[in-house]
């Protein structure tokens, strides 16, 4: 899933994850609130998932490492619907 969210940052934050840790802020490294939008766009396409009105905050884009934990959540939210 990191390899995905780095992904997405690189191609639509048009900022260079490499050598970022996992959690070193985005903002702060130039990820732009615009382009953090688009990166949770492409993660919903890309991961088939849909982030909820109260995940739609800048906090929730800030670091890969709480990315990769709000879609941990989504998608575990997800497999749980589906076996029931």
């Amino acid at each position: 899933m990191i390899e995905t969210i780095c992904s997405a940052i690189e191609d639509k934050g048009h900022l260079s994850v490499a050598s970022l840790a996992l959690d070193a802020d985005l903002y702060a490294a130039g990820l732009s609130p615009f382009a953090a939008i688009q990166v949770m766009l492409e993660l919903e396409r890309r991961l088939d998932v849909e982030f909820p009105k109260s995940m739609l905050n800048r906090r929730s884009m800030a670091t890969i490492g709480m990315i990769a934990s709000l879609l941990g959540a989504l998608q575990a939210d997800a497999g749980r619907l589906q076996a029931a």
